[in-house]
């Protein structure tokens, strides 16, 4: 007896039991299912959306794709074939996992803010762009600024511990109001969200609404500088920091070393498609001064820093300067851990001078009336 033809109503229904693995939400609910043939000989080949390109959860998605759909009488063979969703396609889904709430404005993303933002970013990791980070963050509190800093590094999230923030946030309302840490400075993190030290395993529209709902969600008040802690890398949260604030300008922290320096270069030379602006290099770890004879040694090399400002320079088309070398310093270590910032604990070292002077240029800096509304009346004669 011949076996039953399988068809496309029975497919999409065994699809509709396919859950994508972070999200927990059916495949169809989700827009993910592209396409169904039915072939013949009882062959169904499906295609999938991937929300990214790379997803770590493609295997998984794939496997549970022929499962489901192998079940139904008639399916000799099923094949699986992937693709990754459009810009508008990911808009469409982060509008349906917000349950088609118009996304809430953001106060930094407005022409007339005047909060000067900072996305600080690096090519890999273990070049100290968190430490750069919270130091310059408690360095221009202590000069009078009010600042906020976002943990963007979403899979490495260390700020709270270095800024010595262990309460959570407060929700009142529709609102989070963010705990304070040195200086007063406002903090948010998804660490703070977490149970202990669990990892946080997101693809791209749940990072994007996690970035979008930091910026929209928590109640900052007024800052004069926001400094975002960028994950490594030219991955979604750069891209997502591109989209929700055009107008923040990018640092890049490197070492000296030439293989650091090079992907830190990629990382910085993401402004010439997302049309932002990059105030300049931060080389980290940049030479050990001996307590003995007061030597510098150059313990990862020299010129990486200067080779990414050199390089981006000719990217970009305009200069994008060495702003500063922070000397490597066993205290700098130690603050984190402790969660006392170096510039606090021990002001008059070499390393938190560079980086007071950093924090000062960088904090006194004021955006261009580009874009600003001015306020002005025109007089009728």
């Amino acid at each position: 007896m011949a076996s039953s033809t399988p068809t496309t109503e029975q497919v999409n229904a065994a699809l509709a039991t396919v859950k994508d693995p972070e999200i927990h939400r059916p495949l169809t609910e989700l827009d993910m299912v592209k396409n169904v043939e039915i072939l013949d000989g009882g062959h169904v080949h499906v295609s999938i959306y991937l929300t990214v390109a790379g997803c770590p959860m493609k295997d998984r998605i794939q496997r549970d794709v022929t499962t489901a759909v192998e079940k139904i009488p008639g399916v000799t063979k099923v094949s699986v074939g992937l693709d990754v969703m459009s810009e508008e396609q990911r808009k469409a889904l982060q509008t349906k996992l917000r349950g088609g709430q118009v996304e809430k404005e953001i106060p930094f993303a407005k022409p007339n803010s005047l909060t000067q933002v900072y996305a600080i970013t690096s090519g890999k990791g273990g070049v100290g762009k968190s430490s750069v980070t919270v130091n310059l963050a408690a360095a221009m509190a202590d000069q009078g600024y009010r600042v906020g800093v976002v943990d963007a590094d979403i899979y490495g999230h260390s700020v709270p511990r270095m800024l010595s923030v262990d309460s959570s946030p407060t929700k009142v309302e529709d609102m989070i109001m963010p705990p304070n840490g040195h200086g007063g400075i406002k903090v948010i993190s998804v660490g703070m969200f977490t149970q202990g030290n669990s990892p946080v395993v997101w693809r791209g529209p749940m990072l994007h609404r996690a970035l979008q709902q930091f910026l929209a969600d928590v109640f900052w008040g007024d800052l004069d500088v926001l400094l975002l802690d960028l994950p490594p890398g030219t991955g979604d949260i750069a891209i997502s920091v591109a989209q929700l604030l055009p107008t923040a300008d990018i640092l890049v922290v490197t070492t000296p070393q030439l293989a650091a320096a090079e992907v830190a270069e990629r990382a910085g030379s993401i402004s010439t498609q997302t049309h932002q602006r990059i105030t300049g290099v931060i080389e980290n770890m940049s030479y050990y001064v001996t307590p003995d004879s007061g030597e510098r040694v150059h313990l990862f090399g020299e010129g990486g820093g200067q080779a990414v400002a050199e390089a981006l320079t000719k990217q970009v088309g305009a200069e994008v300067p060495l702003l500063g070398q922070i000397p490597l310093e066993v205290g700098m270590r130690e603050g984190g851990d402790s969660g006392t910032p170096y510039v606090v604990s021990s002001p008059d070292s070499d390393a938190s001078k560079t980086l007071r002077t950093l924090a000062e240029q960088l904090a006194g800096r004021r955006r261009g009336l580009s874009g600003l509304e001015l306020g002005l009346t025109p007089i009728n004669n």
